[in-house]
């Protein structure tokens, strides 16, 4: 397993970058995992959209909410969640947003 740091604290990441632990999950882990697993250099306002959301659905829920909830719950179309997230919306923004992976996810 790798790890990132985030203020002098080291979380667990397992072998595809998601948070070992996702009850460790913070907005400063999002920052730094956003950089390091996914590229992106700075989450905008539409990305926290995004994450919040899935972050949401995914306490009340207990699993990952489907791509085309998370596109009309955010009003973004799915070209443009690919464009905040490269590796799409269930691997990349369940990732930044501390979500287990998701089944189905490859």
């Amino acid at each position: 397993m790798s790890q990132i740091e985030v203020k002098g604290k080291a979380y667990e990441l397992n072998e595809e970058g998601f948070l070992a632990h996702p009850e460790d999950w913070s907005d400063e882990v999002a920052v730094v995992l956003a950089r390091a697993e996914e590229g992106i250099e700075q989450l905008t306002g539409e990305h926290w959209a995004v994450i919040t959301y899935i972050r949401q659905y995914f306490l009340e829920n207990k699993l990952a909410p489907m791509v085309r909830r998370v596109c009309q719950s955010t009003g973004f179309s799915l070209k443009r969640i690919y464009e905040l997230f490269p590796s799409g919306p269930a691997k990349g923004a369940c990732k930044v947003a501390g979500l287990p992976k998701p089944d189905g996810c490859v």
